[in-house]
């Protein structure tokens, strides 16, 4: 079999049939779609049972509610496919992007993962496309910070060889777990490769987490790249500057909510990249704790004006 698609299902009554029909019309047989109902309390269950029995490829794993994570997990522990993908289920897939996908991998068969584009946050004011340029990766870790994977990282705009889970699992009860499952699975691939074709619809959801975000909630965002940054290799060139950056700037929002000093170490950057950007050069200069103090001032003389 050559794909598992896996769809986590939890209160999704108004968009289920959306993104299950995204899925079913993707124009491939060779495939098994997994509904994963994560112990629902409305009426997805049965609207699961009801496609279940209209499509001989999908099936369905009726759970406890153990979160995301853990109805991931339960669709891996399933998952027949050479290749697994997975979709949110207030999300939807363009059509025919799987097709495409799957014939590039079998053109080229040495590929681990494959990144695809994604229309972020799709019916908001917010809405924009990330597209990316055909383009293969002998380290993954080149991927990590000169691809930008760092700054997206969703499990579900990837398909990959299934052989990647067999010692990873997304992390229960953790939230952000698409950090550090990208992060370990990219610790076993071989080649990663982005493609120009095929298309993810991230649907945006104002009471989802990204909306709703506290300084509890970022900080396990940020312990999740703590944990990345301490397993880098390479750590200089200004490919590493900017990921540090975007690495500062959660510490520094997580210092404000919570009140907390920062736990991310000065990393030695380039002079060229501090040139480039003044919040750089300021930690450069001054650390981390003087960065932390004087963002948060600045905000409250924003609230203030």
């Amino acid at each position: 079999m050559k794909l598992s698609v896996i769809i986590p299902i939890y209160r999704v009554e108004q968009t289920l049939d959306r993104c299950i029909e995204s899925v079913v019309g993707q124009d491939i047989d060779d495939c098994e779609i997994l509904l994963i109902d994560d112990g629902s309390p409305d009426r997805c269950p049965a609207m699961c049972d009801q496609w279940a029995a209209r499509d001989r490829r999908i099936s369905v794993v009726h759970k406890q509610n153990g979160g995301l994570s853990d109805a991931r997990n339960a669709g891996l522990e399933r998952a027949k496919g050479d290749w697994v993908t997975f979709v949110d289920s207030d999300d939807f897939v363009e059509k025919g992007t799987y097709r495409q996908l799957l014939a590039l991998l079998e053109q080229e068969p040495d590929i681990d993962l494959l990144e695809f584009p994604v229309v972020r946050w799709y019916g908001s004011e917010k809405q924009e496309r990330l597209d990316f340029k055909n383009h293969t990766y002998d380290k993954a870790e080149t991927y990590w910070i000169e691809g930008n994977a760092y700054d997206h990282c969703y499990a579900w705009n990837k398909i990959y060889r299934r052989q990647l889970f067999s010692e990873v699992r997304f992390p229960k009860g953790k939230l952000f777990e698409d950090v550090r499952a990208l992060a370990e699975l990219l610790k076993h691939a071989q080649k990663v490769a982005t493609t120009d074709r095929g298309c993810y619809y991230y649907c945006w959801n104002p009471s989802g987490i990204t909306a709703t975000a506290d300084g509890t909630t970022l900080r396990q965002l940020l312990d999740a790249h703590l944990e990345v940054l301490a397993g880098l290799k390479k750590k200089c060139g200004e490919a590493f500057s900017n990921y540090y950056l975007r690495v500062a700037n959660i510490q520094s929002d997580v210092c404000e909510l919570t009140g907390e000093p920062p736990r991310l170490t000065r990393e030695k950057t380039s002079i060229v990249s501090a040139l480039k950007h003044p919040k750089l050069l300021f930690i450069k200069l001054f650390g981390l704790k003087y960065f932390c103090l004087c963002n948060r001032r600045i905000h409250t003389m924003k609230s203030r004006s």
